[in-house]
Order: structure tokens, then sequence, then C-alpha cells
């Protein structure tokens, strides 16, 4: 009985972690996994590097995806540095 909840419980979480990974929309073959990537934005004159941003990264081609709300940080922080006025500012994401 204690096997068969044990097994459960692990076939439960293989189905989570699969309902939250995605096909790559760039090579079509690998999968995404959680990750951290460093993200870079030049605007005009600027250039802002955001590291440390988590994403969902494909394991095979290395593209990544942000969710929405990730997006959304990080616009904000790129847009502090371009109104700021800097020609190249490297950041770590603020969480």
């Amino acid at each position: 009985m204690l096997e068969n909840r044990s097994r459960l419980k692990w076939l439960e979480a293989a189905a989570r972690s699969e309902e939250n990974r995605m096909k790559c929309v760039i090579c079509k073959t690998g999968g995404t996994q959680a990750g951290d990537v460093t993200v870079t934005i030049q605007r005009g004159e600027s250039t802002v590097i955001i590291k440390n941003v988590p994403a969902q990264v494909c394991e095979n081609c290395g593209e990544y995806y942000l969710s929405d709300d990730i997006s959304e940080r990080v616009l904000a922080q790129s847009e502090n540095a371009v109104n700021a006025n800097t020609e190249i500012e490297i950041l770590c994401f603020a969480a």
C-alpha cells in the first residue's frame, strides 16, 4: 500500500512537471525547463544587461521564454536605466 502511494505521488509530480514544460517554438524539438538567463535590451544609445532573470529555457537550443510578470519587471528595470540616460547598465534581476 505504501509503495502504491509513493508511486502515485511520483506520477503526480511528473505530470505537474510536464504540464509546466512547453515545446520550443524556435527549434521545435526541445522542451523547456526552469533556469536563469541574461537579458540584453538595446534602445537608442542605451544598452541594458540584466543578469539572473528567471525563465523557461529550451534544453536543446537555449532559447528562453519569460512569463508576463517577469517581462514587465525586466522592462521596468530597463526603462529606469534608459530614462537615466545611461549608455550601458549591467543589473541583477530585482526579485
